[in-house]
């Protein structure tokens, strides 16, 4: 069993999720998602011999918010895990992420190598710093409707998705993206990120409705502010790591993903995909899980674990 608390990291609180003694295990998620995500890795690496510690990452579920704009840059992000770390008493981690958590884990063990002995990623290739500004790359590419465009003007989507929560969060954990993957990167003119979608789904396997009413009570309380700043800072992102332009993670590194998440088939990812070793040149596995998608450690939690323990088994034994 986890429990919860709260602790006091880089200068901020971070309710945290924790289980299992041994060397340390940070675990990052993404948007639109919460420590409860790692639900099913929590237990697993505690009983292969690790102290595991979940997050609410900062703008989400209990974990402060800072109202200003700024203060999610990717700088921030990865203060709070290393902030995290030194809270726990600890001076060397390894470090996992899943979707926007796997950015914050790729340059957890960029920035701070001294710290991060090993780093896996799910869903998101490790960063491949581009020639321009990510979102001026899009417009000179005349892409104007890539859900990142969406969200960047304050107060658009935070509507959109705080009309009701639930239909919100139905839509995006159980079904987007799953029929047509291109519907989960763009968006309609008029119809809004959620447009596409009629709310009615049924969910899949993987996700209870018990599952689904602790993401919506999360956000129904925190509201969606604090996780579309994320967004809000991908190109101050890039312009803040230029001192990193073409650096490489030498740590051993792990990357996941399913066959038919849209982030590796679609504009993003696919060439970065087969392009792992670019960044990480002590990668140890890349593994694509069939049929899985996006929610991916939610989705196919024994395949996912698995991989994970033999991979911290091989890089920070217990």
């Amino acid at each position: 069993m986890s429990t919860t608390r709260v602790i006091k990291a880089n200068g901020i609180d971070l309710s945290i999720r924790e289980a299992g003694q041994g060397p340390l295990v940070v675990l990052c998620h993404g948007w639109p998602e919460l420590s409860y995500s790692w639900r099913h890795q929590i237990p697993a690496l505690a009983a292969a011999g690790y102290h595991v510690v979940a997050p609410d990452m900062r703008g989400f579920g209990q974990s402060a918010a800072p109202a200003d704009l700024t203060a999610y840059s990717i700088f921030d992000l990865v203060g709070d895990v290393v902030g995290l770390v030194q809270a726990l008493g600890e001076t060397k981690a390894m470090v996992v992420g899943h979707d926007w958590g796997a950015p914050v884990a790729w340059h957890a063990a960029l920035f701070r190598p001294d710290i991060f002995t090993a780093v896996a990623g799910l869903s998101v290739p490790p960063p491949f710093r581009g020639r321009g500004k990510p979102l001026d790359l899009l417009r000179q590419g005349g892409i104007t409707n890539f859900y990142w465009q969406y969200f960047q003007t304050p107060g658009v989507a935070e509507a959109e998705f705080e009309h009701d929560v639930a239909r919100t969060m139905r839509i995006v954990l159980a079904g987007r993206g799953l029929a047509d993957p291109d519907a989960a990167m763009f968006v309609q003119e008029g119809k809004g990120f959620l447009g596409h979608a009629s709310g009615e789904e049924p969910l899949p396997a993987w996700l209870s409705e018990n599952d689904l009413a602790h993401f919506t009570e999360a956000f129904r309380k925190s509201g969606f502010r604090g996780g579309l700043n994320w967004y809000r800072n991908i190109d101050r992102n890039w312009e803040l790591t230029a001192p990193w332009q073409d650096a490489q993670i030498h740590q051993p590194s792990l990357f996941i993903a399913g066959a038919r998440d849209a982030v590796i088939t679609g504009l993003i990812g696919s060439k970065r995909v087969n392009e792992l070793e670019r960044v990480l040149p002590n990668l140890t596995r890349r593994l694509i899980i069939d049929g899985a998608g996006h929610w991916v450690q939610q989705e196919r939690p024994e395949e996912v674990n698995a991989a994970l323990v033999k991979f911290l088994k091989e890089s920070m034994p217990g």
